[in-house]
């Protein structure tokens, strides 16, 4: 997958916010679809079609502990999405400085 790819993948998968919850569920610990399904208020079988969203995207993988297939966060797509992201970061953080600036302009012909 190219980082492109990743990135329309990762933020597919973020958009909804029943996926957002059960990355944050995720990122406190390894978790069945059952555990997860007991804080939403949607059905097993969506809470599935929801991981398989999340795996597809990269954001999970599920295991086998015996008979329980625990699913894992894993946060590698969601670094690169921050990196990206903070590209834009900088942009705003410079836009504001030059308002702050105008701001400062403005006020001091009023004195």
């Amino acid at each position: 997958m190219t980082p492109t790819d990743t990135l329309t993948s990762t933020f597919a998968a973020l958009a909804d916010p029943t996926r957002r919850a059960i990355l944050a569920r995720l990122a406190d610990g390894e978790a069945t679809v059952t555990e997860l399904t007991r804080p939403l208020a949607i059905s097993q079988p969506a809470v599935s079609k929801h991981l398989r969203v999340l795996e597809r995207a990269g954001l999970v993988r599920r295991g086998r502990d015996a008979q329980r297939r625990p699913c894992h966060l894993v946060a590698e797509p969601l670094k690169a999405a921050t990196d990206w992201l903070a590209e834009y970061r900088d942009y705003w953080e410079s836009s504001y400085q030059r308002l702050d600036d105008l701001l400062d302009e403005l006020r001091g012909g009023e004195s």
